[in-house]
């Protein structure tokens, strides 16, 4: 009598693996050589170590000795190691360092200085003491400076000093800066209208015949209007574009003319007062606190 044939165990898998193909050996992965692994340490590690040290090396928060203080105000090579000491200087006579007096000397020199950078850090920065001997005249002087900063910085140093002199150019660091063209030529390149902008940054560049020209920002801020487009000719002294000065400095002109302001500089106090996304809460709480003031001491109208 014939016999059915039994059903495979599922679970009896031994004859069934016996009989199946092996898969192929996968192939192995080529190993990174030890000098490939080394030459991939080092360029990672430099990729995250060189930001860092430029970082470093520019920072001027870097506290320096007194040796490097004396060496950075004499490195007309190296403009920002200037401003590093200036800035270190300012701090140690912001805390009242007497230590500080002995490079009094150099921030008068430096106050004529070629580079307008220099200039600006020196103008505040005599403003940290008003004892120095001879930084009172100084700022003065200042206050006719080509550069609009150094003449705005001047003029509030010298608010310290309880001296008004300076109240145009403070009345001066509210209004936009007005960047126009210095030769007759073509637009061939803009930046953008609301584009945040640092001192010396790059707005446009016009092109005179084979010469290519750029208009860079005088002050740090957001650019606020540009009157020509790109391909555009412009005629020499014509307004390209206009510069909204950044909150800090709004900030330190409203606070300076809390203390000298007079009623005609109300107009360019209340343009801050206005509820706008660009203007903070504490440059409105400033402007409105700056107009009492004048308010209060200005004589009253019959």
């Amino acid at each position: 009598m014939p016999t059915s044939p039994s059903p495979l165990d599922p679970f009896n898998t031994t004859e069934s693996i016996a009989k199946s193909p092996s898969p192929p050996p996968s192939p192995s992965r080529p190993r990174m050589s030890t000098r490939n692994r080394l030459l991939f340490f080092v360029t990672a590690w430099l990729i995250v170590l060189m930001p860092f040290l430029f970082w470093w090396n520019t920072w001027f928060g870097r506290q320096i000795s007194d040796k490097q203080i004396g060496e950075y105000l004499n490195d007309d090579k190296h403009p920002r190691h200037i401003q590093h000491a200036l800035v270190q200087l300012g701090e140690r006579m912001s805390g009242r360092d007497s230590g500080a007096r002995r490079w009094y000397p150099d921030l008068l020199r430096l106050a004529s200085h070629p580079i307008e950078e220099v200039r600006n850090t020196d103008a505040w920065v005599m403003g940290q003491d008003t004892s120095g001997a001879g930084f009172h005249e100084a700022l003065l002087k200042m206050l006719q400076d080509s550069s609009a900063m150094v003449r705005g910085n001047a003029a509030l140093s010298l608010v310290r000093f309880g001296d008004a002199s300076g109240r145009p150019q403070i009345v001066a660091l509210l209004q936009p800066a007005s960047i126009v063209a210095p030769v007759t030529g073509r637009i061939i390149d803009t930046d953008k209208i609301g584009t945040s902008i640092h001192q010396g940054g790059l707005i446009a560049k016009i092109q005179d015949g084979q010469r290519t020209m750029e208009l860079r920002s005088p002050i740090s801020g957001r650019i606020r209007t540009l009157s020509v487009a790109t391909g555009a000719i412009v005629a020499e002294g014509a307004e390209v574009a206009t510069v909204e000065p950044g909150v800090e400095q709004v900030w330190e002109a409203l606070r300076a003319l809390y203390v000298i302001g007079q009623a005609g500089d109300l107009p360019a106090i209340r343009t801050y007062q206005r509820e706008l996304p660009e203007i903070p809460d504490r440059v409105r709480q400033q402007a409105a606190l700056t107009e009492k003031a004048i308010q209060a001491r200005s004589p009253a109208r019959p």
